[in-house]
């Protein structure tokens, strides 16, 4: 099936031969479904610390970063903005010439209020010699819009939401790159620095590290603080093939291969090589102006303070464990660690030997920890948090996207429709062990998770794979720990007209 030329691009990319067919297969059989125990609640699975508790978790990560350990803020900010003027493209391509649609007419009515209105305006004026008031008064709404996706104008069309002018300030308006740099160094910094990375696609990587370089030293001399800001890009070598709807490799017409982006599961090989001990990601666009982000600093350092506090436990456990000075009663404490506060439980350990005991124990406490923020569900589409069974029949807390779940099961569906939280994106990780060496986070995929969506190519239908994704199969063997967070930690942008809620003004 594969040809001597198509060995060699596969070689190119940094990706085996066997990998190229277990992903071929994967089309054939598709992905298992998850066996699923309960969507998590309060209560079963999500914490939801009083005021007391949260002083001493955000105390307990006060003193952790006074203690001197590295922490990284990685922003997820590869791809284009084009989804979020979805509906504006279809305006300047409509055979009508005024704002009709209900979307068209709150983005005209409020254009002013938007932080790109005077850079718009600017271009306007560049570009027909009129301003956006002027434009709108003669009726032309599509020279406005035009000049705001296209590359003569804006560009915002093709430019990633990261560089996207967001929110005003007296000062000028900032983009969410910006609102990250702030993040970081309100909750995310120590030893007086801010390390912060962003994932970028290829063709962003110059724009990006020129405002980082036009902005950086401004919020440095604002917050006192040293930013030391990385980039990199999705590897080629985490790359899909793409297949024809009967499973076969659908090839380009000069016969090549087609290969597409794998999803941000790809980005565990990014953020396998971040030296930190703590890591936070939280995606590019989920960001609020200074005014309201107290909330954020609170619950980012709250979420940090229940992992730094979950993960000294277990740390200490583990040094018992090497230290072999424990009897049945310490395993059986450390049991308790593990299912109450890790929330991974075995049905059949009370049938464990204690040899068995101290084999599984230490399996379950030694890899990487996170420490997910979770919304109350107000009907967003995505992911939510589940009690889930593994591989090795152990029942762990995991986010789970909708198609993962067998819809046919109707138990399953209710608890996905009914699920009282939302996965925002907003995660707090530990990535080293008990005696400091960093783990190789590939090892704690879930390889048999994964999602297939069709596609198309010059017209021409094809099946895409995604690899498991970041937060989901592909942290899946890592120990997972919910907590609540207020919904005003949550303010993504989806559309343009998004920027004009509240939360964004």
């Amino acid at each position: 099936m594969l040809s001597q030329e198509d060995l060699k691009q596969i070689c190119a990319k940094g990706i085996s031969e066997e990998k190229i067919e277990t992903q071929l297969q994967s089309f054939k059989e598709g992905f298992p479904f998850l066996k699923l125990e309960a969507a998590a609640s309060i209560g079963k699975g999500i914490m939801a610390p009083d005021e007391e508790e949260r002083k001493s978790y955000i105390d307990a990560w006060n003193a952790y970063k006074a203690a001197g350990s590295k922490i990284v803020k990685f922003v997820p900010a590869s791809g284009a903005a084009s989804r979020m003027f979805k509906d504006m493209f279809a305006f300047v391509d409509a055979d009508y010439d005024v704002p009709t649609t209900a979307f068209e007419k709150t983005y005209f009515s409020n254009i002013t209020k938007f932080a790109f209105y005077a850079e718009l305006d600017k271009k306007c004026v560049e570009n027909t010699g009129k301003n956006i008031e002027q434009l709108i008064a003669e009726g032309n709404y599509k020279a406005v819009a035009a000049n705001m996706l296209k590359a003569d104008g804006l560009n915002y069309g093709q430019l990633p939401k990261g560089l996207l002018l967001f929110h005003n300030y007296d000062g000028g308006p900032r983009t969410p790159m910006e609102e990250h740099l702030v993040e970081a160094a309100l909750y995310a910094s120590s030893n007086g620095e801010a390390n912060v990375h962003f994932t970028v696609s290829h063709e962003h990587m110059d724009l990006f590290q020129q405002k980082v370089d036009q902005k950086v030293d401004g919020y440095a001399k604002e917050y006192d603080i040293k930013y030391n800001v990385s980039f990199s890009e999705q590897k080629p070598s985490t790359d899909t093939i793409a297949a024809n709807p009967d499973n076969t490799p659908f090839r380009t017409e000069d016969g090549r291969l087609l290969f597409r982006p794998g999803g941000h599961g790809a980005l565990i090989e990014n953020l396998n090589e971040i030296d930190a001990d703590v890591i936070f990601i939280k995606n590019i666009d989920n960001v609020v102006p200074d005014r309201l982000k107290d909330d954020t600093v609170t619950y980012k350092q709250l979420i940090a303070g229940v992992l730094v506090t979950l993960q000294k436990k277990a740390f200490e456990y583990l040094e018992i464990l090497d230290s072999g000075k424990y009897d049945h009663e310490k395993l059986e404490e450390m049991i308790r660690f593990v299912q109450r506060d890790l929330c991974c439980r075995k049905s059949d350990i009370k049938l464990l030997e204690d040899a068995e005991l101290v084999i599984y124990l230490r399996k379950k406490l030694n890899r990487p920890m996170r420490v997910c923020g979770v919304v109350k569900n107000v009907g967003e589409p995505g992911g939510g948090p589940f009690l889930t069974y593994n591989q090795d029949g152990t029942v762990s807390l995991q986010i789970l996207e909708s198609s993962q779940i067998d819809k046919s099961n109707e138990e399953y569906q209710k608890m996905f429709t009914e699920g009282t939280h939302f996965n925002p994106v907003d995660l707090v990780c530990a990535v080293k062990d008990y005696k400091g060496n960093s783990f190789d986070l590939p090892q704690f995929v879930d390889k048999s998770t994964g999602f297939i969506s069709s596609k198309s190519k010059n017209g021409k239908e094809l099946k895409a794979l995604e690899l498991p994704g970041l937060w989901n199969g592909a942290m899946s063997d890592w120990n997972t720990v919910f907590v609540e967070v207020p919904l005003s930690t949550f303010n993504p942008v989806k559309t343009v007209n998004d920027l004009l809620r509240e939360q964004h003004q």
